[in-house]
């Protein structure tokens, strides 16, 4: 079929305005599927990344709500306990509301010990240890706002106010990390707790969360369970899970993306599902007495079939490649909004296949019609 298609591209072209505007349509239909894909499968990549020997206890209520520091001596003595960490959402902005900053107080040491792949220097973690006012932030949000080490940069936090009644804190850049592999995990801000701690009004002595490492991760589950029930019936009962389950809670905290995506996405292809088959079954109509002069000079009823269901074809995969191929230009575009670098490939491919999928919905019955002419009715219509 390769040797026909000039021939169906000309076919297509017959009605130039028609066809451009079908192929817009389904060119935006699948620049959008490239986005709202691209940052789904992104999210669950990040999902699936996650550390199989990490849990994060969290306030059973709410993560919004916090638990006691002194619970973490109790958490280390849990058998099956190798590490633990504490962090708290700071909630703060550089200068605008736009600028936000994804940005966390806890303890360096017990910092890099739970997070290995962030690698800093040990000469800049030593820094921060003797620094009050010391943070470490990663290299793509250091590129972000140009920021170096020994900038000296204020944060407005949108919760925590200061003793002094500001909600602005000053902060020395001391490190930049880098996580190798996975830049997208390098837009975060770590600074000291103690300064934190002190600073604040209000919530002294509390912390957001607690990240554990566990010895064996086939006993993730027991130790789990070990660590609430250490904390039930007390004021601040627990909750953990591992920490792609705390992931996933959390994104389905913010919206159910998949389900968004799905649902916006039918609605979509539904409605070009229509749009296409109306156009190519025009097309045909248009062209019944030529059909039927190819069928005279000799081609099959499978021929003919399969020449409609390759113009539907060719206005769908050239369409969807074009609005692919801008979905692949524009994703990273999301990086300060989302923290995403690429877009993962499999959801070109699952375009590809999608779009397929559609010239042949679209197609199926124009062509059937089409393989069903009658010669003589034809040329006499």
């Amino acid at each position: 079929m390769m040797k026909f298609l000039p021939f169906v591209w000309s076919m297509l072209w017959r009605k130039k305005v028609r066809t451009l505007f079908t192929l817009l349509s389904i060119l935006t239909a699948f620049l959008l599927f490239g986005m709202l894909q691209g940052v789904n499968s992104a999210f669950k990549e990040s999902i699936d990344r996650a550390n199989v020997n990490r849990l994060i206890v969290a306030n059973r209520i709410s993560l919004i709500e916090n638990l006691p520091r002194s619970y973490m001596a109790q958490i280390e003595a849990v058998p099956g306990v190798a590490q633990v960490a504490q962090y708290s959402w700071f909630g703060g902005y550089f200068q605008e509301p736009k600028n936000f900053i994804a940005s966390f107080p806890t303890e360096a040491e017990r910092d890099r010990d739970m997070y290995p792949e962030r690698k800093l220097p040990a000469e800049q973690l030593q820094a921060l240890l003797h620094t009050r006012t010391g943070a470490v932030i990663g290299r793509s949000l250091a590129a972000k706002y140009g920021w170096n080490i020994g900038d000296h940069i204020p944060l407005h936090s949108t919760i925590w106010v200061k003793a002094n009644g500001s909600s602005d804190w000053d902060f020395d850049i001391l490190g930049i990390y880098e996580v190798p592999g996975d830049h997208a995990q390098e837009n975060s801000f770590f600074f000291n707790y103690a300064y934190f701690d002190e600073a604040r009004t209000f919530s002294k002595g509390n912390v957001g969360w607690y990240v554990v490492k566990v010895t064996d991760p086939a006993q993730s589950a027991q130790v789990a369970a070990a660590i609430d029930r250490l904390f039930a019936n007390s004021p601040a009962e627990t909750k953990t899970e591992t920490e792609k389950e705390f992931q996933q809670a959390f994104m389905k905290q913010i919206a159910d993306i998949n389900l968004i995506v799905v649902y916006i996405l039918f609605a979509v292809f539904f409605a070009l599902l229509f749009a296409t088959g109306s156009t190519m079954m025009q097309s045909v109509r248009e062209r019944i007495p030529e059909l039927a002069v190819l069928k005279t000079l000799g081609f099959t009823d499978a021929q003919v079939l399969a020449l409609v269901l390759s113009e539907s074809l060719v206005l769908s995969l050239s369409a969807a490649l074009l609005g692919l191929g801008l979905a692949v230009l524009l994703f990273p575009w999301l990086k300060d909004t989302f923290g995403l670098v690429k877009m993962p490939w499999v959801v070109v491919g699952e375009g590809v296949a999608l779009a397929a999928g559609l010239a042949l919905a679209a197609g199926i019955i124009p062509a059937w019609l089409a393989k069903r002419m009658v010669i003589v009715e034809a040329l006499r219509s």
